[in-house]
């Protein structure tokens, strides 16, 4: 189904660009009849070249090959593809050199950008001289076009990272007043009236203009930021304090004794901590028994949180978690708080280890176990997609065993959020093992991925081994890449094995189906009712499932509620400390970013909650 963008394209006949350069997306909308040097003038002006810098810019063809635009014959054979396969965007790369002769690549050129690795690219809108990039903001924002409220799921609207100009997403390219002119009224302002209290620039610039003047200026988040950076300033003597609490939460590390470190990832440490004796008195909102309870604790350094997008993926995990919370296949959330210097999430422990762990003893599951535990999953897939949410990351590492056997999902760090029916998203990123081809292809992808993982996950729990297993090979090194993996993944048939029986051969070609169009629980009208009847799930009850019913096939042997035998010792064994805190590392870290950040679940904080 077409995407946001290529609807938007219908509308005004203009061609949506994505040009990758230096790290970044750069997004801007063309004319179909472009000139090549209207068209080039354009990406030296979004690259903020200079006039006599050389430059090249190549498109990615429908083979995904970079293909150099030096000529309008280029040109227009790449809008005529464009046109002709329906895309919702022409994808491009920018390089600040050109190649030594023709044919080769540029410097510094290598062709694993082109599938962009396994991470996120940060995505710029350039309208009308400003530089507009998707951001979350709080209940106060003012659209500086319409004057309306943003708000919504996700990233509802942009805010210039130039002039600060915040708008909806539906009016960014209605803005008629440039960058550079917004610079200049705002330099003749008072600087404490901050972001977005200009008059609106609509077609009636004298609606609500002073009142939302007059609201930015006492509710403005960058105000309050002013406010606080003054006093810090008034007193240098006072070094910030990492450990220092932050934020309105009655809840802090205080409250919290930690036990043991249970796992670490490129951003996050996880703890196991004990919330203690008493240290409810200031949060009760229900009756709760007295004895203390143990909670996993995901700390996140604000450091390592670097630019907008990152903010926004840890605002995006911690509305997931929220949404999770007291599903009975998701992690949950007990509370969010933070320090100066870090970002804490509470959340539900879960004893019995994850499926990784486990398979590495096991080698590979009998069909009854996978067949429980695909059911599970499939439910939390689901209600996160009822929800708006792709999953992104489903993986063995990521499926905990309860303490009574159940699963539970957990990390929803490369969720993406608001997403309604027809909507599409194009981020690249996942667990390279697990990337659906469609997002190997650059493709415009829905909730399809995350079935495609979960074929991934049964064929490994089936087979003992991914379908995708590159044997290292020292004399073809080349085949030992991530590269060579997508590769295989996009072109390789998938073998199945035929100790399987009929049905679970059935029900992973149907996951593992490389047009999400014909994947398995892909129809848009019938597709989780397709899971749910295929004949590898005949023998579930649903209901009995979902209500956690069933008995699961294996129950983890736990000594008690804090036994850590099934958690990998790297982690359990290390010293559990926080490491120290740079005072100048501190000073840099803009505190108005992670307003609002503070949460407790009443729900979760009840006497009769199971962890």
């Amino acid at each position: 189904m077409p995407g946001e963008s290529m609807m938007a394209a219908e509308e005004d006949g203009m061609i949506p660009i994505k040009a990758a350069f230096n790290g970044t997306i750069l997004c801007i909308r063309i004319d179909p009849n472009v000139t090549l040097d209207d068209f080039l003038q354009d990406m030296r002006g979004i690259c903020n070249f200079q006039d006599k810098q050389n430059f090249t810019v190549k498109w990615l063809d429908e083979e995904g090959d970079p293909c150099t635009i030096s000529s309008q014959e280029e040109l227009e054979e790449a809008i005529r593809l464009y046109e002709l396969n329906k895309d919702s965007n022409i994808n491009l790369h920018v390089f600040p050199t050109v190649p030594v002769r023709p044919g080769l690549p540029c410097p510094g050129e290598d062709r694993n950008i082109y599938r962009r690795g396994a991470r996120r690219w940060r995505k710029l809108y350039k309208v009308n001289g400003h530089t507009f990039q998707a951001k979350r903001f709080s209940r106060r924002a003012l659209c500086a076009y319409c004057a309306d409220r943003i708000w919504g799921l996700g990233r509802q609207g942009y805010k210039c990272v130039d002039c600060k100009l915040l708008v909806h997403k539906k009016c960014h390219r209605l803005v008629k007043v440039s960058c550079q002119e917004r610079q200049a009224n705002l330099s003749t302002l008072d600087e404490r009236s901050g972001s977005g209290s200009l008059p609106h620039f609509g077609s009636k610039p004298g609606d609500r203009s002073d009142s939302q003047h007059k609201r930015s200026k006492s509710g403005s988040p960058r105000h309050r930021r002013k406010n606080r950076d003054s006093t810090a300033s008034s007193t240098p003597s006072s070094a910030p304090n990492g450990n220092e609490k932050i934020g309105n939460s009655p809840i802090s590390l205080d409250d919290f004794e930690m036990l043991r470190v249970i796992g670490r990832g490129s951003y996050a440490k996880v703890l196991l901590v004990e919330l203690k004796a008493g240290s409810y008195a200031k949060v009760l909102l229900v009756e709760l028994k007295a004895t203390s309870r143990v909670y996993a604790m995901k700390v996140i350094k604000k450091e390592l949180v670097t630019d907008d997008e990152d903010i926004d993926w840890v605002q995006t995990e911690k509305h997931v978690f929220e949404t999770a919370s007291n599903h009975p296949f998701l992690v949950g959330l007990h509370s969010c708080f933070q320090t100066v210097s870090r970002l804490f999430f509470v959340i539900e422990f879960v004893s019995g280890g994850d499926l990784m762990f486990h398979m590495q003893r096991q080698r590979r599951l009998p069909e009854e176990h996978a067949r429980f535990y695909s059911s599970e999953i499939s439910l939390a897939l689901n209600f996160l997609h009822e929800g708006g949410v792709i999953y992104r990351d489903l993986k063995l590492d990521n499926v905990l065993l309860d303490a009574d056997g159940h699963i539970k999902l957990t990390d929803y760090g490369m969720c993406k959020e608001g997403l309604r029916p027809g909507d599409t998203t194009s981020t690249f990123c996942g667990t390279p093992n697990y990337i659906a081809p469609e997002i190997l292809r650059g493709e415009d992808y829905d909730f399809s991925v995350d079935w495609w993982a979960l074929g991934v996950l049964m064929f490994e729990m089936l087979a003992g081994r991914s379908p995708f297993d590159i044997v290292g090979n020292a004399d073809h090194p080349d085949q030992n890449t991530e590269d060579y993996l997508f590769q295989v993944i996009l072109e390789k048939p998938i073998r199945i094995p035929r100790s399987l029986s009929v049905k679970a051969a059935s029900v992973l070609k149907g996951f593992l189906n490389k047009n999400p169009i014909e994947r398995l629980g892909c129809h848009p009208q019938t597709g989780f009712g397709d899971i749910t009847g295929h004949p590898f799930f005949k023998t579930i009850d649903w209901e009995r499932i979902e209500s956690r019913q069933v008995t699961p096939p294996y129950k983890p042997h736990l000594q008690s509620d804090r036994d850590l035998e099934h958690f990998d010792p790297q982690f359990t064994e290390e010293p559990i400390q926080l490491t120290p805190d740079d005072p100048g590392v501190l000073s840099q870290i803009d505190q108005g970013e992670f307003e609002g950040f503070e949460y407790i679940n009443p729900l979760l904080m009840s006497g009769e909650e199971c962890v």
